[in-house]
């Protein structure tokens, strides 16, 4: 008997290690399953972080270059116009010379049309008497005292100064009163 209870002891043993073995395959399996279920979840959140990352670059190129051509054709322009200038200081001088009422007249029309296209550009000129003077859009070319006016005043203005938004295309040749 001590035979058959060994044998059947040793059955139930290895019975007991066989199940103790499928549990713990079971327990493994269920790990790696899990470890499988977290390595994808890591992945996706790696994924999904890499598009929102690619999606903000992309945004900001946008935006980069689409203030590139809008400086492009600030610059463009503030080049195109700089040339014009000189037409439009010939304008002004022959506004201010003698000449027959019919001149004058012909002279008027193409100055208002002149800076009518200057405006929609969006071109400004600057540079009045009695502006207070500011060295980024006047060059003073003298000074002069005035007690009719306030400190560091414009006096007078020898060329009017022009700007796209606030970009200076030219600077205003004034004099200033009462700097000291």
């Amino acid at each position: 008997m001590s035979k058959e209870k060994t044998k059947k002891d040793n059955t139930e043993e290895i019975l007991e290690e066989e199940e103790t073995q499928e549990v713990a395959e079971e327990v493994v399996e269920k790990v790696k399953e899990e470890s499988a279920e977290e390595k994808l979840a890591k992945e996706l959140e790696a994924q999904k972080d890499m598009y929102l990352r690619l999606r903000a670059e992309y945004d900001n190129y946008r935006k980069r270059t689409s203030q590139e051509k809008l400086n492009i054709y600030a610059d463009a322009t503030a080049k195109a116009v700089e040339e014009l200038l000189p037409l439009a200081d010939s304008l002004v001088a022959a506004m201010n010379t003698q000449a027959s009422e019919a001149d004058a007249k012909g002279i008027e029309l193409v100055s208002n049309q002149f800076f009518t296209c200057l405006e929609k550009l969006n071109v400004k000129a600057f540079g009045e008497i009695g502006d207070e003077f500011n060295p980024e859009f006047h060059n003073a070319v003298s000074m002069t005292e005035n007690p009719e006016l306030g400190k560091n005043t414009l006096a007078a203005v020898f060329q009017k100064g022009f700007k796209i938004g606030d970009k200076v295309i030219r600077p205003a040749m004034v004099v200033v009163a009462n700097c000291n």
